[in-house]
């Protein structure tokens, strides 16, 4: 365990890196940078061969067909670990992707589902990464379900969710209860400020511990070799979060 400091970032960074080490083959999506140098941080610490795919990425994507081969890789079962985001999830893991009000007609819109649904179905373990975390954003229901986080027995399905990771928390989901449980909760936060901040009810302990910060080592690799890639994957992020906190350019 580390005794440096460490931003909120990197801290998301780690717990995300530490649900991975297990896997062989990462997705990642265009527009996910804390997921992604999540993965790449776990492919460095695994002791296994881990392939880390980044889509819309030359170094970090073996795919010459787009997101068509992910989906292609995610049916064959080549892949076993992607990540899903939302404007709503809710207590069941379902996902909003398309909007806040009532289909067809919504207030607001967001950049739509494509495909998540699908690999939902398909990947083993689908990590939800909702950094905001609000009434606003995790809802006891979402306003419309862009991908289901749990199905009938009768429907085959070999995927959906792992974990949901927020600025604020871990949550496990619980498959048999169909909910979240309360896994750790991130420095300076409560078991009360997650209640006050979360649409949802949700199962936990009595004594609901620390998430683990970032080890040493994991600090080390992200300030230079993980910062290194995502400087040249997602160069606004890493300029407008990274950078100060690296000695790469």
């Amino acid at each position: 365990m580390s005794t440096q400091q460490y931003s909120k970032i990197e801290l998301l960074i780690s717990v995300i890196a530490r649900m991975l080490v297990d896997r062989k083959h990462i997705a990642v999506g265009a527009s996910s940078p804390i997921p992604g140098a999540a993965a790449l941080l776990a492919k460095k610490q695994s002791t296994q061969f881990i392939r880390v795919s980044v889509l819309g990425n030359e170094q970090f994507n073996d795919f010459t067909d787009g997101a068509r081969e992910l989906f292609d890789c995610a049916a064959q079962g080549r892949i076993d670990a992607f990540f899903l985001g939302g404007g709503q999830i809710d207590e069941n893991a379902n996902v909003n992707l398309l909007g806040l009000g009532t289909y067809p007609d919504f207030n607001i819109r967001f950049p739509g589902s494509y495909g998540s649904a699908y690999l939902y179905f398909l990947i083993p373990r689908i990590i939800l990464f909702r950094p905001e975390h609000s009434r606003r954003t995790l809802v006891k229901k979402v306003d419309f379900i862009s991908a289901p986080g749990t199905s009938e027995k009768n429907i085959y399905r070999r995927g959906g969710p792992y974990a949901l990771v927020t600025e604020r928390c871990v949550f496990k989901f619980n498959e048999k209860e169909q909910s979240f449980y309360l896994k750790s909760i991130h420095k300076g936060e409560t078991l009360e400020s997650i209640k006050d901040n979360t649409g949802f009810e949700f199962l936990h302990s009595s004594v609901v511990p620390q998430t683990q910060p970032p080890s040493s080592e994991s600090l080390n690799l992200i300030r230079t070799t993980v910062s290194k890639d995502i400087s040249k994957i997602y160069p606004k992020f890493f300029l407008k979060n990274i950078k100060k906190i690296s000695p790469y350019l």
